[in-house]
């Protein structure tokens, strides 16, 4: 089994024009895709492609969507949401995800993609998908001709604030798999959270941290 990657990091904003502003301003980004499927979920978005990996903001649009509730919990305007991996296979990871007792709470089995997005409490951090895309090199959520709107760099990381970091770790290794060396667990026993994505432009990791 291979060390899983992150593919794709979000987060949730109540602005999402002011939000995509700023990510372009400071990172120097392409542009962004906007998926019109995410309005299943009472939300809309923007998606840009960073070589081959991707940094999300999903902003609400309806009453009582997950994203927005989280907001509203946290007071904030943005805040940490979801980090995608990909795996090699998804059935052994469904296997895994089963013996751990972790419900899920959407799933996709499509030509591009299949794909389970996992129950936050019960991964006790954040929503975590895990991803296998077809082929492996593709990626359904960046639209499009996402090769030709992509920049240099990468996802490089992310840090996610839970009460008990050792704990959590061994459940996300239990679950995903090998994790990579980006993924981080800090103490913290306010409300968990992902509260950091690293992106790494031309040599240089910026930290995102959105919790404002």
């Amino acid at each position: 089994m291979r060390v899983a990657r992150i593919r794709q990091a979000v987060f949730a904003a109540r602005d999402l024009n002011a939000a995509r502003a700023r990510l372009s301003g400071e990172l120097g980004l392409g542009e962004p895709f906007s998926d019109p499927d995410v309005g299943y979920f009472g939300l809309e978005n923007a998606v840009w492609a960073v070589g081959d990996t991707f940094l999300e903001v999903v902003s609400p649009v309806q009453d009582g969507t997950a994203a927005g509730r989280l907001l509203e919990r946290r007071g904030v305007g943005e805040c940490g949401y979801m980090v995608m991996f990909q795996v090699d296979d998804l059935d052994p990871a469904r296997e895994r995800v089963t013996a751990a007792g972790v419900r899920t709470v959407f799933e996709v089995d499509v030509e591009e993609i299949r794909e389970v997005h996992l129950h936050p409490a019960d991964m006790r951090g954040a929503i975590v998908s895990l991803s296998e895309p077809r082929p492996r090199e593709s990626w359904k959520w960046g639209g499009p001709g996402w090769e030709r709107r992509s920049v240099g760099g990468a996802i490089a990381g992310i840090s996610v604030a839970v009460a008990d970091p050792g704990a959590v770790g061994d459940r996300w290794r239990a679950v995903v798999g090998d994790l990579p060396d980006g993924v981080g667990f800090v103490a913290d026993r306010a409300e968990p959270g992902l509260t950091s994505i690293r992106v790494e432009r031309d040599g240089v990791v910026h930290e995102l941290a959105p919790a404002r």
